[in-house]
């Protein structure tokens, strides 16, 4: 008996293909995730969507399994489009693509930089189902001929909010004028800050929201404190902060390059600092990376690029600089310090416009986030 000849197979309360149902018994697959549950039978209906979930969730196999299911093996043209932040997510998200499509004999390309751009040449002419890409170098095979997208029918944007902390919206909004308006197009995000929620206003048909609830926020091995501190005091109040602190590394947040950037200006004559955000080429990201795991800079402002999806060294404290977009985002951010056990201290500062979200983190947090005594008012 054939595949396509064989009864429909069960996931949890999905009913899926034969050959998908086998391939997510190799993966042993044993239920479908929340996200998977709701996400799924949307795509497979042709809705456009918006999901806000954590790394982890099953997301990709929440828009992987309708992307296999749906694609025509026999058409050897590019029909489905994932775009990722990062060559890490690119290559997790192909591999994942490709065990989902191993019975159908559905072809992946993955498409990065960093990797020699004649391999890639190669795969792209054994023409491929699926393409799996980081915006800038998909723009590259774009220019160069060797990538078309007219025949794109699905666009999968993960983690968009890492794209919009590494600069790659503009690049993200060129891609897609150049896919089919009759594409489907679903967007995944852990958080949800405007320039994201504009991305999907903009790019997409009436999209449903999928919102998948995180986990209660885990920072209970974390001392958290925040400073009151005027805008125009910032910068003053983290110097005397890293000079009272018993600091021995310090990831410092801030919202944007431009300000990554100040920052470090401002603090370099006095401070050893490094910067890390999406702007910078990948062998300097590298070596900023590495200086601060050696604690030559033992001091790392950067963007929310550092917040999730980087092996960092072990971290003494994390300054939010900036106040964090939403609670999500914070626990990113504040997370990245007493890992495995270890001790760690988090300090948000909180200037005149930051009262709202302030009071979202109180609500969140209660009593165990403190007023730092070093408090710039006293």
């Amino acid at each position: 008996m054939t595949a396509t000849s064989e009864a429909p197979a069960k996931f949890g309360d999905l009913t899926l293909r034969p050959d998908t149902f086998r391939a997510i018994q190799a993966l042993g697959w044993q239920q479908p995730t929340p996200i998977q549950s709701k996400v799924i039978p949307l795509l497979r209906e042709g809705r456009d969507l918006v999901g806000q979930a954590q790394t982890g969730s099953g997301k990709t196999g929440a828009f992987g399994i309708p992307i296999v299911e749906r694609l025509d093996s026999a058409q050897r043209l590019i029909q489905a489009l994932v775009l990722a932040p990062t060559r890490e997510l690119a290559i997790q998200v192909s591999d994942e693509l490709h065990a989902l499509g191993r019975f159908r004999g559905l072809a992946v390309v993955t498409l990065y930089g960093g990797q020699r751009i004649e391999r890639q040449f190669t795969d792209l002419r054994k023409r491929p189902h699926i393409a799996v890409a980081t915006p800038g170098r998909l723009l590259d095979h774009v220019q160069r001929g060797t990538i078309r997208l007219n025949s794109v029918t699905t666009v999968i944007l993960d983690e968009a909010d890492r794209m919009l902390d590494m600069g790659f919206l503009p690049d993200v909004s060129r891609i897609l004028a150049l896919t089919p308006a009759t594409r489907q197009t679903a967007l995944f995000s852990a958080t949800m800050p405007q320039a994201v929620r504009a991305i999907a206003e903009r790019q997409m048909r009436n999209p449903v929201w999928v919102r998948i609830a995180a986990s209660k926020p885990t920072v209970d091995s974390v001392t958290q404190f925040y400073l009151e501190v005027a805008e125009e005091d910032k910068v003053k109040a983290l110097r005397r902060l890293l000079r009272h602190e018993p600091i021995e590394s310090a990831l410092v947040f801030r919202r944007t390059q431009y300000r990554v950037d100040r920052l470090a200006k401002s603090l370099g004559r006095d401070q050893l600092v490094g910067v890390l955000h999406g702007g910078m080429r990948q062998g300097a990201r590298l070596a900023a990376l590495r200086a601060f795991e050696e604690r030559r800079t033992p001091i790392l402002i950067a963007t929310n690029v550092a917040s999730r999806g980087l092996d960092l060294p072990e971290i003494s404290h994390v300054i939010n600089f900036d106040m964090p977009e939403d609670v999500e985002t914070y626990v990113h951010r504040v997370g990245r310090t007493a890992r495995m056990g270890r001790a760690g201290t988090a300090i948000t500062f909180v200037g005149q416009h930051d009262i709202e979200m302030f009071d979202q983190l109180k609500r969140t947090f209660g009593p165990s986030l403190q007023r730092h005594p070093l408090n710039i008012y006293q």
